[in-house]
This record gives structure tokens, sequence and C-alpha cells, in this order.
């Protein structure tokens, strides 16, 4: 998993205070979401989540990445939807008057 998408995945697992929800959120396995943060974790030098057996919170590292993270995954989804086409055609009456 890219970088960016680690990135996703750790914004998902701040929001929804844990791996399960964030997985089903995001459609992947929890293994998977689990991995990816703890790649993101392996890259960066740091712990991001306090884990416990009954809730997942951020450290303080955790905290200032998901701050700088939200931004940079919605700049990035809005640059994604810029180069997409819009998502229904055109259709009703056109009139023209000449």
């Amino acid at each position: 998993m890219d970088l960016i998408e680690q990135l996703r995945t750790f914004v998902q697992v701040a929001h929804s205070g844990g791996f399960t929800p964030a997985a089903a959120q995001l459609d992947l396995p929890r293994p998977t979401v689990s991995l990816a943060v703890q790649q993101l974790e392996a890259r960066l030098g740091t712990r991001l989540l306090a884990r416990t057996t009954r809730r997942v919170g951020l450290t303080q590292d955790g905290q200032a990445l998901l701050e700088r993270a939200q931004a940079l995954v919605a700049d990035l989804q809005e640059l994604e939807q810029q180069f997409r086409p819009q998502g229904g055609a055109l259709s009703g009456r056109l009139r023209v008057d000449l």
C-alpha cells in the first residue's frame, strides 16, 4: 500500500475510533487496515495510535499527523475530482431561438 492510501486508512481509523469500523467503511479486511497503519508507523518511526483491547486512541504524534493528513487527503480527493468526468450526462429539452 502506498503512502497516500496509508494516510487515508489512518484518517479513517482515527475518525471511526477503531480498526473494525474503519475496515467496514473502507470495504477492506481488518488485517489490511491494521497492516497499513503499522507500515505507516514504521515509515514515520513513531507510534500514531494507542491501542487497548477495547479502544484505539491517538497519541500526540498521531494527533499532529491527523491534522496534516486530513488536509492532504482532502486536497488529493479534490484533485482527483477535478480530472474525473462528471457523474451524469445532460438530459432534457434544449430550446434554441434564432
